[in-house]
């Protein structure tokens, strides 16, 4: 019976099989398959430092990568934020929503324990990205009172249109903030966040959008550990 030594790199974690079967030499697999088998008894000793920094790496890499795609998460639940002004502006709603808000944190909550987020955490998150909303609702709302021109739109319906799109992002903000769970427990934690934020602002945001740029720190405020 052969050893086969297995890299999983989609978890990054290393396991050790048995097998019967003549596979492959390590040396001629292509490098970019997802799960590679090496059979340890060809693979030289040299090789497995070199494996676990690349597994490191990989790791820091999508680590990184989530955290980029919570913040572009968060910038698109704010572009939803618009959309609220608008549907509050023509039918004379209130920003606040207590209701609603207790709802929105009560079902993050449920869905981050299946994640393995604790409770509070999960519950603040969702604070600050429904007080990030609320800056942009707010804002927009006073400039409209205030004579700026209202967007051209076709009537918007928060049951039917919005808060499913909430819903779908809630679900990728949860998911992400839990891929995230090494970056959040470093004491570098609050500079890591704030230079993810300043890369999407410099690539998606123009210089004038002060509002957004605002109301994105806000939303992320609470991803590190408390």
């Amino acid at each position: 019976m052969l050893g086969r030594l297995s890299i999983d790199l989609s978890h990054f974690t290393l396991v050790r099989r048995f097998t019967t079967d003549n596979g492959q030499p390590w040396e001629q697999i292509p490098a970019e398959r997802v799960t590679q088998a090496y059979k340890y008894d060809r693979l030289p000793l040299a090789a497995f430092p070199i494996i676990t920094m690349a597994s490191s790496t990989l790791h820091s890499r999508g680590t990184a990568d989530a955290l980029q795609s919570l913040v572009a998460f968060s910038a698109r639940r704010l572009a939803v934020a618009d959309q609220v002004a608008l549907a509050k502006w023509d039918n004379g709603g209130v920003v606040e929503d207590p209701t609603r808000e207790a709802m929105v944190i009560g079902n993050a909550v449920e869905m981050g324990k299946a994640k393995g987020l604790q409770p509070n955490e999960v519950s603040e998150f969702f604070k600050a990205q429904i007080e990030a909303s609320k800056i942009i609702q707010y804002s927009l709302l006073a400039d409209w009172h205030r004579g700026r021109l209202v967007p051209e739109h076709k009537p918007i319906d928060l049951a039917f249109s919005v808060r499913p799109e909430l819903d779908r992002l809630q679900t990728l903000l949860i998911h992400q903030l839990a891929q995230i769970k090494s970056i959040r427990a470093r004491t570098t934690c609050h500079a890591t966040v704030a230079q993810a934020i300043g890369r999407y602002l410099s690539l998606h945001y123009q210089g004038n959008d002060t509002l957004h740029a605002i109301a994105l720190d806000r939303s992320l405020a609470t991803v590190c550990a408390l």
